[in-house]
């Protein structure tokens, strides 16, 4: 549950578009039960010295030795002390930290920042073309790097800008169309769930308890078979198989489980 939390601070966000971090060279990695970080070939860099560990964003990531928290560079040096009680994942050269029950900020070498956060840059919903809207349904119209016209069958749609995909939604079930107009996955899925932690780039989908990610072509990046599944952040995201092993996979689908 802590590791959740600290993820939750680092990863979750509002439903809006933003870039996405620079993918990290290095990926967290488990090896006889303490992680440390493999390159993207698999082969382990930076040794297994930690409980936990995130994932590297602006060449920062956090670990967890027991109970407490710190931050490492991209060559594995500590950059502050393994001593705050939860950890949030950098954004922007700052993270959220707390430390003897107070929540702030910090910058990479630490320190507490006083200022507020900016706030983050937002693009208007639906830029990619207009919304066309007939009997209580809705469709699209591409302005956007086509002429595409997608029919007003759906209850709701909403925007991959950075993708040119459009996520649509009949009853309770949602599926992706690309920027021809096409289905390019049915709408027979749970959930299709984008957000600014991740990017737009790779949203998580669900059907009934098993969870996969959406690629950049609008079809499955990974089959839906792990058991949880969170947003991507810098090209990776952490995933729980369903016999419970928790790993990464990175942006072209290839999986971190180590042992």
């Amino acid at each position: 549950m802590k590791l959740l939390f600290a993820l939750a601070w680092g990863l979750l966000g509002p439903l809006l578009l933003s870039a996405q971090p620079t993918p990290a060279q290095l990926v967290p990695y488990r090896q006889q039960g303490r992680w440390g970080y493999a390159d993207r070939q698999g082969r382990l860099v930076l040794p297994a010295l930690y409980d936990e560990a995130g994932p590297f964003v602006e060449d920062v990531a956090w670990v967890r030795q027991g109970d407490r928290y710190g931050y490492i560079n991209g060559g594995g040096h500590l950059l502050t002390p393994v001593h705050f009680e939860r950890a949030g994942t950098f954004a922007r050269g700052r993270a959220t930290v707390q430390l003897n029950g107070e929540t702030f900020d910090i910058d990479r070498s630490g320190q507490r920042l006083t200022e507020a956060a900016p706030p983050a840059p937002e693009e208007d919903f639906l830029e990619q073309g207009d919304v066309l809207r007939q009997g209580g349904k809705v469709g699209f119209r591409f302005t956007a790097g086509g002429t595409a016209v997608v029919p007003a069958v759906y209850d709701e749609i909403r925007d991959l800008f950075h993708d040119g995909l459009l996520l649509v939604r009949q009853g309770a079930k949602w599926g992706v169309v690309n920027g021809e107009g096409q289905l390019t996955l049915p709408v027979e899925y749970d959930a299709i769930e984008a957000g600014a932690a991740n990017g737009y780039a790779r949203p998580v989908l669900r059907q009934g308890n098993r969870f996969g990610y959406l690629s950049h072509a609008g079809t499955l990046l990974t089959p839906l078979k792990y058991a949880a599944a969170e947003p991507f952040v810098a090209g990776v995201a952490r995933i729980t198989t369903p016999e419970g092993q928790v790993g990464y996979v990175d942006d072209t689908g290839r999986e971190f489980i180590g042992q």
